[in-house]
């Protein structure tokens, strides 16, 4: 019989007292920085009635804004899903050179302040960038459109799936894809007979946490986006630029649309980990 996890090869040592002070203190940080906070955003929403709320999600210009926060979302979670299964699968399962460079370069975005990964899409591709010109020479328009907002958020967004599976990716070693290609798989067989239907859960996991970001990035695309209303304005861009025409209400009506995706994205979050937990107790008692 199998332990709960909370319980495997864990003593709990500490007193209720003690318990009961660190539970609290947790609840009362969750309450502060969170519930709080999410109770004002809703009441911002309905400030003004029902009819107000209701107007602003009705205005093309917040109708915009959300359609490109979802066609930029529809097109990057598909394109990081890819690289990120590749590269977990390269990193995970086999040994080349330059593997710990991929690693590097796929902690890269963690570590480099969203801001500063615009500026540089800017040097890049900006009319006084590095491929500016030649850009301009061809008809190519990527700065303050749609390419430049992709691309700046394929960048903070790429390593929430390769992050997810390479550790489990690694615990889960590579016998049984040894086993079958034993048997006389080929490598495209095995990855999506065996390698693919083991990690499922941690793919379902990922793309969660990757359209969360997709969907909420703000920094990035700020910078390339060029605040072109009704064109260019995610919906973190759309509540800011409502906040600062002192719009109140509609800034916190938007911004309730955002919440209601978070608080979506975190039950879908738990309800994948509560699966894989269940999926790794089964394993763990099989053996």
């Amino acid at each position: 019989m199998v332990e709960p996890f909370a319980l495997q090869g864990v003593r709990m040592t500490e007193s209720n007292l003690v318990r009961r002070i660190f539970i609290l203190i947790a609840l009362g940080f969750l309450t502060l920085f969170l519930i709080v906070p999410l109770f004002a955003v809703f009441k911002g929403a309905v400030a003004g009635g029902m009819g107000t709320f209701l107007n602003t999600l009705r205005d093309p210009y917040t109708l915009s804004a959300v359609g490109l926060t979802l066609k930029t979302a529809a097109i990057v979670v598909p394109l990081n899903l890819f690289f990120g299964v590749m590269a977990a699968w390269s990193i995970a399962k086999f040994n080349f050179v330059g593997k710990k460079i991929l690693m590097t370069f796929i902690d890269l975005p963690f570590s480099v302040s969203p801001v500063i990964a615009g500026l540089i899409f800017v040097l890049l591709f900006g009319a006084q960038g590095l491929l500016g010109p030649w850009l301009l020479a061809h008809d190519i328009k990527i700065m303050f459109a749609l390419p430049s907002i992709i691309l700046a958020t394929l960048f903070v967004t790429f390593p929430y799936v390769a992050r997810e599976l390479i550790p489990l990716m690694q615990s889960q070693g590579t016998d049984q894809e040894e086993a079958a290609l034993t048997l006389g798989a080929n490598g495209w067989q095995t990855f999506f007979s065996v390698t693919l239907p083991n990690i499922r859960w941690g793919i379902i996991y990922g793309v969660i946490l990757l359209n969360a970001r997709a969907m909420g990035e703000f920094g990035a695309v700020s910078v390339v986006s060029g605040h072109i209303r009704g064109l260019t304005n995610t919906m973190p861009l759309h509540v800011e630029i409502l906040y600062n025409e002192y719009n109140l209400v509609g800034a916190f009506s938007v911004a309730s649309l955002l919440a209601l995706m978070a608080l979506a994205t975190l039950l879908m979050k738990a309800l994948v980990k509560w699966k894989m937990r269940q999926q790794k107790l089964e394993v763990n008692y099989e053996y």
